[in-house]
């Protein structure tokens, strides 16, 4: 339905860069809204039954560390770019689950896709795809934890805090189905409400990149292996927009022109995890210093997978 509409734009070249900039805008924003609306609505249904205080006391202490190995996990399993993940983190901070195990989810979505397990394995064997498998998750598990211990709650923009206390502070008696679709409506009214904004903006930031920006120019920055080619490779990467299945070939194109496998997956991981449309949406839920904590967080584990892999590799 996107391509039907792009098409009926008149003067408006198929394959153009203004073509799949604006294909790209008109599929991604009801997809990822609806996305939006359906988790923060399913999420305030479940908030009727598992309270913040019951949440947050299932997962205190060494459980926490539990919640970030299951919380990365789910990450896996879950088929969202890191622009749709961004929803369901902010529906678990607001049923009261804790920061870190939010944040091991939302470094895990986007990063550790299983599109990109099945290319990889096809491409380069099963070493390559469990090796990504198993360094994406652990990166998701160690930044979650850490960022679980440095008590950063405070850093979360007023709004998102007051969801969350008033959920906490609120025991209203819910009689039948009824009362409980009536609060998830409500939580879509209200959450949605103060975010759509910078989700439209976030992907129409990543639409432009998707249309305009060549593969070739990546390929060119990126086509030697040298000892700044990791820190490059991700600095390359986090101004760019896709999603895991979309940046195989990008990979393979940079593979072949002989850039070490380590820098190759060290971009990949920034493009899907730090991508600048996904800053731009989290900006609504975070506030800048935690953003530039969890990016700083990220990034180094970026950079040592990908040290990693050329020194094994």
């Amino acid at each position: 339905m996107a391509r039907a509409a792009t098409d009926m734009i008149p003067g408006l070249e198929q394959g153009s860069h203004w073509y799949e900039a604006i294909a790209f805008f008109l599929y991604d924003t009801p997809k990822v809204l609806m996305l939006l609306m359906l988790v923060v609505f399913g999420i305030g249904m479940l908030r009727t039954w598992v309270t913040p205080q019951r949440t947050r006391k299932l997962l205190a202490g060494d459980r926490e560390s539990a919640g970030n190995v299951l919380a990365a996990l789910l990450g896996v399993v879950t088929p969202f770019c890191s622009c749709s993940a961004v929803p369901l983190f902010l529906g678990f901070v607001a049923a009261g689950v804790p920061l870190g195990v939010t944040f091991s989810f939302l470094v895990s979505a986007p990063m550790v896709n299983e599109i990109a397990l099945v290319l990889l394995y096809g491409l380069f064997g099963f070493k390559v795809a469990a090796i990504y498998f198993a360094t994406g998750v652990g990166i998701a598990i160690v930044a979650g934890w850490i960022l679980g211990r440095m008590k950063l709650d405070n850093w979360l923009e007023p709004w998102v805090l007051q969801v969350r206390n008033d959920a906490e502070e609120k025991a209203p008696l819910y009689r039948d189905w009824r009362d409980r679709i009536d609060f998830g409506l409500n939580s879509v009214k209200d959450i949605v409400g103060k975010t759509w904004k910078y989700i439209i903006l976030g992907i129409a930031a990543g639409a432009g990149i998707h249309g305009f920006v060549p593969q070739g120019f990546m390929a060119g920055i990126m086509g030697a292996e040298a000892w700044w080619s990791v820190p490059a490779a991700v600095l390359v990467g986090i101004p760019l927009y896709a999603n895991a299945a979309g940046i195989i070939p990008i990979v393979s194109a940079l593979l072949g022109k002989g850039a070490a496998l380590g820098t190759v997956l060290a971009f990949m991981m920034s493009v899907i995890a730090l991508s600048f449309p996904e800053m731009v949406i989290l900006r609504k839920v975070l506030t800048k210093k935690l953003i530039a904590v969890f990016a700083a967080t990220v990034g180094t584990g970026i950079l040592v997978v990908g040290y990693l892999f050329n020194a094994i590799l």
